[in-house]
């Protein structure tokens, strides 16, 4: 039978679709085979052979002997084979033409992970939202959505593909809003010098929906990486932050030294010092005391992503802090090295012995002084400064912190009135009168070599 218009429209559509024609052929030709042996009295085995010049279609029916080998041939084209063939034909191109665009689609975007795309927004609910990225979907699971962001119907979204499924519907392409690598691929949307190898983005730290750190460098001398990612008057960072929907992006200058990299990481608190200790991972910051807050953030966030961006442990400490530490401070110790002295307003402060900053009663963190002579820190951060949050003696009375020292001296006339070793509460009450009487003498003595100081 001739059918050259059939092999036309065949030839027509396989160009269209940019699928070979000898795979459409053999495809046709198979389904021809299946056709045929469902005809009553065909044979058992068969094959269809189409010229591909005229479109002549016969059927070859064969005999086979034990071993599979034919042992003879005859052409059993039914009559009517050519309405049959006809029928097939479409169904088998058809079917054809899905499977190979489905092949297509998945070549195009199979290893693609870790690029960006651009959809608009098809459909939304509990489980993930359907982008339509023109000729397939992409699914945005809730996993990878960012809280709190809204996703309006018809809205154009760019996301980052995290994975490619081959499956039989065809490719399944699952995308994300949280990854890291989109704010990068954004930052290189928007900055040509990271597309040619003038600045490179060495590292990314990222809180989905609330802040990201970027660590960029030059390999330029003539051009500022930071510069070149933000943009005149601010426009380059300002179009991935459009995208992150408001997302704040710090961008750092990378540093080869950990303890500038990571001073330059905790932008945009300044920082005084930062001490490495490479055996431990940890990297001490000091920072004076009105930046410890915006040094470690909201919830800690500005020290975690430093910590993430530089791959150190970030330990941040205000500058009383380590005050505190270097004068061996700590509630409850003996300042050996140094004094309580008054200051120009009158309240007692510790003097170390090295020089340096005092420290007040309050920030030393003394409360009281039992009768045993044991220092007892504060529950909470004193707040009120002075001689109301020195150590009193005996629980009522409170003294200067100068008088410390000289109360701890009594420690050894204390202890001896012990709850195991106390004979009478006569006896008692005898050896505490005892013990004021020396306290008070003590106090009014080392108060008064303090400068400035008085017995009161």
């Amino acid at each position: 039978m001739r059918n050259t218009e059939m092999m036309e429209a065949l030839s027509a559509l396989a160009a269209e679709k940019g699928i070979s024609e000898e795979i459409m052929l053999e495809a046709l030709a198979n389904a021809l085979v299946t056709a045929y042996k469902r005809m009553p009295n065909a044979a058992e085995e068969a094959l269809v052979e189409i010229d591909v010049e005229t479109g002549d279609i016969h059927v070859i029916a064969q005999e086979l002997d034990e071993d599979g080998h034919v042992i003879r041939e005859w052409d059993d084209t039914p009559d009517d084979f050519g309405r049959i063939a006809a029928q097939t034909a479409k169904q088998v191109i058809l079917q054809r033409i899905r499977e190979a665009e489905r092949e297509m689609k998945y070549e195009e975007y199979a290893g693609r992970e870790g690029d960006i795309v651009t959809g608009i927004i098809q459909q939304t609910d509990a489980r993930y939202t359907l982008l339509d990225l023109g000729r397939v979907e992409a699914l945005l699971p809730q996993a990878e959505q960012v809280p709190g962001d809204h996703y309006n119907h018809g809205a154009r979204m760019k996301a980052y593909i995290v994975e490619v499924r081959k499956t039989a519907k065809g490719p399944q392409i699952v995308v994300s809003r949280t990854h890291p690598g989109l704010v990068r691929r954004l930052f290189e949307l928007e900055v040509p010098e990271l597309v040619d190898g003038v600045v490179e983005l060495r590292a990314v730290a990222r809180e989905p929906g609330h802040r990201t750190k970027i660590a960029v460098a030059s390999n330029d001398q003539n051009v500022d990486p930071v510069g070149a990612c933000v943009g005149a008057r601010g426009m380059r960072v300002r179009q991935v932050v459009n995208e992150l929907r408001g997302e704040k992006v710090d961008i750092v200058p990378f540093n080869g030294e950990p303890s500038e990299f990571v001073m330059k990481a905790l932008a945009p608190a300044r920082v005084r010092e930062v001490r490495i200790h490479e055996d431990t991972g940890i990297a001490e910051v000091i920072v004076p005391d009105f930046q410890l807050s915006l040094a470690i953030g909201k919830e800690g966030q500005n020290a975690r992503l430093a910590a993430r961006l530089t791959g150190w442990r970030v330990d941040i400490k205000s500058e009383t802090q380590l005050a505190e530490e270097e004068a061996g401070g700590g509630a409850g110790e003996d300042y050996a090295e140094g004094e309580w002295v008054t200051n120009e307003t009158g309240e007692w402060v510790f003097q170390p012995a090295g020089g340096g900053d005092t420290i007040s009663a309050a920030e030393a963190g003394y409360a009281t002084l039992d009768l045993g002579g044991n220092a007892e820190a504060a529950d909470d951060q004193p707040t009120s400064e002075g001689v109301s949050d020195a150590i009193a003696v005996d629980g009522s009375e409170s003294v200067p912190p100068a008088a410390e020292e000289a109360a701890i001296h009594v420690e050894d006339d204390v202890t001896d009135i012990a709850a195991d070793e106390v004979a009478s509460d006569a006896d008692l009450e005898a050896e505490e009168a005892d013990v004021r009487t020396e306290a008070d003498e003590l106090i009014v003595e080392t108060a008064s070599e303090g400068d400035g100081a008085s017995e009161g």
